[in-house]
């Protein structure tokens, strides 16, 4: 893993919302959006050199979700190309905290906002602090994120 200090505090990702996400109205259904913050906090991971596969088989850790909250804005529908952004709003112990909102990417109009906390847990299915250069590097990306290098999603 390297140094990723020059990598925006908000990691953005985009998806194209499919037809089998809607519902009978042409709007989206709501539980996609906890998926979506999925995808995002996935790929900010992957580009701050943290490897969800790799924490899992080398270190043993599992991060589970244990709290997830979503505020609705505004509806997306089918077609719509959404950017999710997501950041790190802290790295502790044993406990994670990321941020997320989603926009539509034709007007960026505000379509959802929310977090998730996680715990990291060793293969005992006990809570544990999260190794080390892992923590370091969420936490170097919770900084920069807190001083103001791009609003985090869920303030902007």
């Amino acid at each position: 893993m390297t140094g990723h200090a020059k990598e925006p505090a908000i990691a953005e990702t985009r998806v194209r919302v499919r037809y089998a996400e809607t519902d009978q109205m042409g709007v989206v259904y709501h539980a996609n959006y906890l998926v979506w913050f999925e995808v995002g906090r996935v790929e900010l991971m992957r580009q701050r050199g943290l490897n969800y596969r790799r924490l899992e088989e080398e270190e043993g850790c599992r991060i589970v979700v244990v709290e997830a909250t979503a505020r609705y804005k505004s509806p997306a529908r089918y077609d719509d190309e959404l950017i999710i952004e997501t950041c790190v709003k802290m790295a502790r112990g044993p406990l994670i905290r990321f941020a997320y909102r989603i926009l539509r990417a034709e007007d960026k109009l505000h379509l959802c906002e929310g977090e998730t906390v996680h715990v990291v847990l060793g293969r005992d299915m006990k809570k544990r602090t999260i190794p080390k250069k892992y923590a370091d590097l969420l936490n170097a990306a919770a900084e920069h994120a807190s001083h103001g290098h791009r609003h985090s999603p869920t303030h902007p």
